[in-house]
């Protein structure tokens, strides 16, 4: 049977593609990935609110993940939920390091957005077999969770898909790693399946996760595109060029501004 044990498919998954069909039908943002605008400004700009994010999501993690094992109330159950949150901690570091790591190499500047994600795309990858893989196994799939975002980050600006907090990548291609990871990882002896220990049946589990990942993909993408496209015909999707030079913070919310968009004059010290 299908094993997702606390949703790198059913939850992350299904949002990432759901995110990529709504990013490719409303289009780009104005001036996104034209060739005479500095591209600079589309970069993250408040990194600390970034960190304080990630850090929520992290420390959220340890309820939705544990919280799966559903039931705390006998020896085994306990053991069970302690690894869950020792395998979610494993991921989540690794795809972090390996994320932050190959961006210095790639651009040699240290990139906090990166880590960020990375932490992010490792918990997602790690999600579905958290309470079937050993620890030293959930390494391996944090880490490799954080190549699959950094391929989905490359795949959406190759075909110029805005995805502006980069949810396709993060959720999508990781949350599709780890239903993956599922079939791959994990012995008989903490409850799973995996191919690498030679399980009884191992094989068709492969198969199985990825079938169940193939559903995903069609059921959200399917369901996705009946409601974007229908609200990018009747004009509900994207707001005008003025509203988006002006910025929405002061178009469209109160109060006008979270933050001063006038030049700051340089003054000598």
């Amino acid at each position: 049977s299908y094993k997702d044990f606390a949703g790198s498919g059913i939850v992350h998954m299904c949002g990432g593609i759901s995110a990529l069909v709504g990013a490719a039908v409303v289009g780009p943002r104005q001036g996104r990935f034209a060739a005479d605008v500095d591209q600079d400004k589309f970069v993250p700009h408040n990194v600390p609110i970034l960190v304080l994010g990630t850090f929520i999501l992290f420390f959220g993690w340890f309820g939705f993940n544990p919280g799966s094992s559903l039931a705390m109330k006998t020896q085994a159950d306990a053991f069970s939920a302690s690894m869950v949150a020792m395998n979610t901690t494993a991921g989540g570091a690794m795809g972090g390091l390996v994320v932050y790591v190959l961006e210095f190499v790639l651009t040699k500047k240290h990139s906090v957005g990166a880590l960020c994600n990375g932490i992010l795309a490792g918990l997602v990858g790690i999600t579905a077999g958290c309470g079937s893989v050993e620890p030293g196994e959930a390494f391996v799939i944090g880490g490799v969770g954080g190549l699959f975002y950094m391929a989905g980050s490359a795949l959406a600006r190759t075909i110029k898909v805005d995805d502006p907090i980069e949810a396709f990548a993060v959720h999508g291609c990781a949350g599709f790693w780890g239903v993956l990871a599922v079939g791959l990882f994990g012995s008989e002896e903490v409850g799973g399946n995996g191919i690498f220990h030679g399980g009884e049946n191992s094989g068709a589990q492969l198969g199985v996760q990825l079938l169940g990942a193939l559903m995903i993909t069609i059921w959200s993408g399917g369901f996705a595109a009946l409601f974007f496209v229908p609200l990018k015909a009747a004009g509900l999707l994207r707001v005008s060029e003025e509203m988006q030079t002006m910025g929405l913070d002061e178009a469209k919310h109160s109060p006008r501004r979270a933050y001063s968009m006038e030049e700051v004059p340089q003054t000598k010290v």
